[in-house]
C-alpha cells in the first residue's frame, strides 16, 4: 500500500471533519434513527498504541425485542452475552462472531431497552499501515464487520466501553451528501431478511457487497410495525 500509519489516506471527505464529540443524547435515540447519522462520523482507535482512524460508510440497526433478528429479540431475553446491549446509550456492545471475528456495535435508546447499531463498514482514512500489519492484507481494510473489528485492534475487552473515551472513540466528521445513502435489507440474519435497516454510503469502495438498496428519501418503516424504535446485534455473515 505504501502509506505509513500515520498519513491519511486518500478519500473523497473534502474539509476538516466537525469537531466536538456526540452528547449522550446523540445515541439516546431509536436505532433506526441513530444508524444513518454515524454515517460520516469517526471511529478512532489508539488500541495498543497506534492510531487508526475512518469514516463511517456502512451500517444495520437493531431495534429491540421484537426485532426477531436480534441478539435481544423477545425469545432470548437478557443473557450474559448481550447485557451489554441494556446498558448507557453510546457505550460498546462487542461479541464474538462464529468464534472468529470480533463485531462492534453501538447502544443505542434507553437503558434496558437492548437496541444497537452495528458497525459494518470503515472508510479508512489514518493509520492504514497498522491495519494493514493487523489484517494481513493491503485492500479490503474494514469492509465489513469483522474486517472493522480487526483493522481497529477491537476486542471483547473493549465490551460496554464508553465510546467518548480512548482508546476507542466515535466523532463527528463528514456530513453525508443529500441523496448519497442507500437503504437495503440487513446482511447474514435468518428472521426479518426483508427490513430495510442498513444504510450505507453509495459508492464508496469499504461498503461491503450490497446485493440489492434503495435510495433513502424519508425515515423507513422499522418492518412491518412502524412503531418499534431500538437495536440490536446481528446475526451477520462476512
Amino acid at each position: 500500500m505504501g502509506t505509513s500509519p500515520g498519513v491519511l489516506a486518500p478519500t473523497f471527505w473534502s474539509g476538516s471533519p466537525k469537531g466536538g464529540t456526540f452528547d449522550r443524547a446523540f445515541f439516546d435515540r431509536p436505532a433506526k434513527s441513530v444508524a444513518p447519522d454515524l454515517l460520516g462520523a469517526r471511529l478512532v482507535s489508539t488500541v495498543d498504541g497506534p492510531r487508526t482512524a475512518g469514516v463511517i460508510v456502512e451500517v444495520e440497526a437493531y431495534i429491540g425485542p421484537d426485532d426477531p433478528a436480534s441478539h435481544a429479540a423477545a425469545r432470548i431475553g437478557r443473557t450474559r452475552r448481550n447485557a451489554p446491549m441494556f446498558g448507557l446509550p453510546g457505550t460498546a456492545y462487542v461479541y464474538l462472531s462464529y468464534g472468529v471475528h470480533w463485531c462492534l456495535n453501538v447502544v443505542t435508546g434507553a437503558i434496558d431497552d437492548p437496541c444497537a447499531v452495528l458497525i459494518r463498514g470503515v472508510d479508512p482514512i489514518e493509520g492504514l499501515g497498522v491495519m494493514a500489519a493487523r489484517r494481513g492484507r493491503e485492500s479490503d481494510l474494514a469492509s465489513g464487520p469483522g474486517r472493522v473489528g480487526q483493522a481497529f485492534g477491537i476486542t471483547d475487552a473493549l465490551n460496554m466501553h464508553d465510546l467518548s473515551s480512548p482508546p476507542l472513540r466515535l466523532l463527528p466528521g463528514w456530513p453525508t451528501p443529500p441523496g448519497s445513502v442507500d437503504v437495503s435489507p440487513r446482511v447474514g440474519v435468518s428472521r426479518a431478511r426483508d427490513w430495510h435497516l442498513r444504510f450505507s454510503v453509495r459508492g464508496n469502495a469499504s461498503v461491503s457487497r450490497v446485493r440489492r438498496s434503495s435510495r433513502l428519501q424519508r425515515p423507513m418503516s422499522a418492518g412491518p410495525n412502524s412503531s418499534l424504535s431500538g437495536c440490536t446485534a446481528t446475526e451477520w455473515s462476512e
